[in-house]
């Protein structure tokens, strides 16, 4: 049985959105999304993760200087049942939209990017985990993409919708998919607008570790226990992977420019398949099949 303590590392801030917990035994740190009023990426509860994520990866960067609760691995896993996360928030990108609001749908991708760029190129011997529950749309999606081990139940539902209403996912998809399955079978992904499970991206190379359903914590464990005495060599060789298939910062950044651009260009019926979907994410379903048949 796994020791789990209540850890906030930024103990005088309460957080609305985020829970922390930390497991002592293999220093293993949980960011528990609990996003409101709907199951998707608003900017509260991206600038907590952001917050809990630079905090954690100030207090490890300097190897002489240890914190008394070690995080050896950080884990982003969702207190929402049956949603990882629904995405983007997509009311917000409609009323930008409408309003030609530029600036502020630029802010919101440079957020994102801030988290995911911050998760995949953590500047410390931490390993990134998403654990992968239920559902993971658009936004999501390259949330769990963005981690260095892509732990999923073999029910776990994973898709890239924004294509149902003549949009992209901007925010890091075709960057980390690219350097899990290549630019034909990211791009074929992207374009197809296809919901996958856990057990087909697996089989696809996009999902490293598949559990079985309602099983997702103790498959993490159970990895966890079996890196973690060659974990020095695991991260070494993560590096190495990033070295030789470099992401920079600056093509992610780039990319939201070309997704804000693309995003002022929807027309009125893009922009109701919009609604249709803002619908499913206050449902807390992610359901898309009404988005579908508004798309075909």
């Amino acid at each position: 049985m796994n020791a789990v303590i209540d850890f906030n590392p930024l103990n005088t801030v309460q957080f609305e959105q985020v829970r922390a917990h930390y497991e002592p035994e293999f220093g293993i740190t949980w960011l528990f999304m609990q996003p409101s009023p709907r199951p998707c990426f608003n900017q509260i509860c991206m600038s907590e993760l952001l917050m809990n994520q630079t905090q954690i990866e100030a207090s490890h960067a300097n190897p002489l200087h240890r914190p008394q609760q070690p995080t050896n691995y950080l884990v982003l896993a969702s207190d929402v049942d049956g949603i990882f996360n629904l995405g983007g928030d997509l009311a917000t990108f409609k009323e930008a939209i409408e309003n030609k609001e530029r600036d502020k749908l630029l802010a919101y991708a440079h957020l994102c990017i801030d988290n995911l760029w911050t998760f995949y190129n953590m500047q410390a011997p931490i390993t990134t985990i998403s654990l992968v529950k239920g559902q993971a749309m658009g936004g999501g999606f390259e949330a769990a993409l963005s981690a260095h081990v892509l732990i999923a139940e073999k029910g776990a539902l994973m898709g890239l919708p924004e294509v149902l209403f003549n949009l992209f996912p901007g925010m890091g998809a075709m960057s980390f998919l690219l350097r899990r399955i290549g630019l034909s079978a990211a791009e074929k992904m992207i374009r197809s607008g296809k919901v996958y499970t856990g057990a087909e991206l697996y089989d696809m190379g996009v999902v490293d570790v598949l559990a079985e359903d309602g099983q997702g914590e103790k498959a993490l464990h159970d990895w966890v226990r079996k890196t973690h005495k060659s974990l020095n060599s695991f991260q070494a060789i993560q590096r190495a992977k990033q070295r030789v298939n470099p992401l920079t910062k600056q093509e992610l950044l780039d990319i939201t420019e070309i997704w804000v651009d693309a995003a002022l260009r929807l027309t009125e019926r893009n922009l109701k398949v919009m609604e249709r979907l803002v619908r499913a994410q206050n449902s807390k379903v992610g359901d898309q099949d009404e988005a579908v048949r508004a798309a075909g």
